[in-house]
């Protein structure tokens, strides 16, 4: 895959970038070097190799999936102009 001139224009105008007729020359070289590297990494048989979260193996840390309030419902309230049992208290607003 090659990345054009009007790519590179658009893909800059879409990241808000302002870029000079120079740069879009620049940027296009670049472009399709990291297009060329990934082309690359396709080519790779990665056939039987397993995913893995980190270089070395390890166990992750778990935490038990437990719902609870987070122990802060009174500082969450606490400037609320009215509150009724932790929960904040609006006036009606439709009739």
């Amino acid at each position: 895959m090659s990345v054009d001139t009007a790519t590179v224009r658009r893909v800059a105008r879409l990241a808000r970038l302002a870029v000079t007729e120079d740069e879009v020359q620049t940027m296009q070289g670049e472009l399709n070097a990291i297009l060329g590297f990934f082309e690359q990494l396709g080519e790779v048989d990665v056939s039987g190799v397993e995913p893995m979260t980190s270089v070395i193996p390890i166990e992750m840390k778990k935490r038990d999936d437990a719902v609870t309030d987070g122990h802060k419902a009174d500082d969450i309230v606490a400037n609320a102009p009215a509150t009724d049992d932790h929960f904040f208290l609006v006036p009606k607003v439709v009739e």
